[in-house]
């Protein structure tokens, strides 16, 4: 189990799927994402992509999202979100998407896009730039630290990038970028 960090849904639990098919964000790696986020985070439309338990997602919503959208292709992690948004009330704020996130994406109603794609899957990474290249959405991309993403792809650029030892966060803007306080 893991725990919601802070906001509205803090310190409560929640499940996880089993086995080693998933692997959650660390809490000091959520908490850095959202200190980062504070300033846009409240009232935007989240979208956690490959989303696993949906910790972060509903991280999001515990911070002040309005609404969250899951994409998770494992059918047992999908129900785990379900789950998890319906112990806390999070069902008519939520939307779980049960699939490959390549085959929904790019999300045009939501302003931020957290993406988690399985570290060995190096190729999915830019199947999910490609995708996104056009997208006004702020795109956030968690990483294994050894795996360098591009500095811009398509219509995307780097504007920010924090590191915390095996894992990095990767987060692109469309060029050129009206609002670029995430550098």
């Amino acid at each position: 189990m893991i725990r919601v960090i802070a906001g509205e849904f803090r310190s409560r639990l929640l499940k996880t799927p089993p086995g080693d098919g998933t692997r959650p964000t660390p809490d000091r790696l959520r908490e850095a994402l959202f200190s980062i986020l504070t300033t846009v985070i409240d009232g935007a439309v989240f979208a956690d992509v490959y989303a696993g338990s949906g910790a972060v997602g509903i991280e999001a919503l515990s911070r002040g999202a309005s609404r969250a959208v899951f994409i998770e292709r494992g059918r047992t992690a999908a129900r785990v979100i379900h789950e998890n948004l319906n112990a806390l009330g999070l069902g008519g704020r939520a939307r779980v998407i049960h699939g490959a996130a390549v085959s929904h994406l790019p999300l045009d109603e939501a302003d931020i896009i957290f993406l988690d794609p399985p570290y060995a899957l190096e190729a999915e990474y830019e199947r999910v730039l490609d995708k996104l290249a056009a997208s006004p959405a702020l795109i956030i991309i968690q990483h294994a630290s050894r795996f360098k993403l591009p500095e811009s792809h398509g219509g995307l650029r780097r504007t920010r990038q924090v590191k915390q030892g095996d894992n990095s966060l990767s987060f692109y803007r469309a060029e050129p970028c009206d609002n670029c306080e995430f550098r």
